[in-house]
């Protein structure tokens, strides 16, 4: 089973996920890493900090790049 990753770019700061998950395919992983964006999104709001700026990605083991949005948008 592939391993994804997902990733958070807020302004100049990278912020990689080390772990990954397992999932069977792309879509999944597009599916997993929404809630995880709106889980994150939500935090930095009850924590009073600004969103804008914040890009997720989500990347296979090799690299590659399945997608990337900004947040406050849906994956492509």
């Amino acid at each position: 089973m592939p391993k994804y990753f997902f990733h958070v770019r807020r302004n100049d700061v990278f912020e990689e996920d080390l772990e990954g998950i397992d999932l069977a395919s792309p879509e999944l992983a597009r599916e997993e890493a929404t809630a995880a964006a709106r889980e994150i999104v939500a935090e930095r709001i009850r924590m009073g900090n600004p969103v804008d700026g914040d890009v997720f990605e989500i990347m296979t083991e090799d690299a590659t790049l399945v997608a990337r949005f900004p947040s406050g948008r849906r994956f492509s």
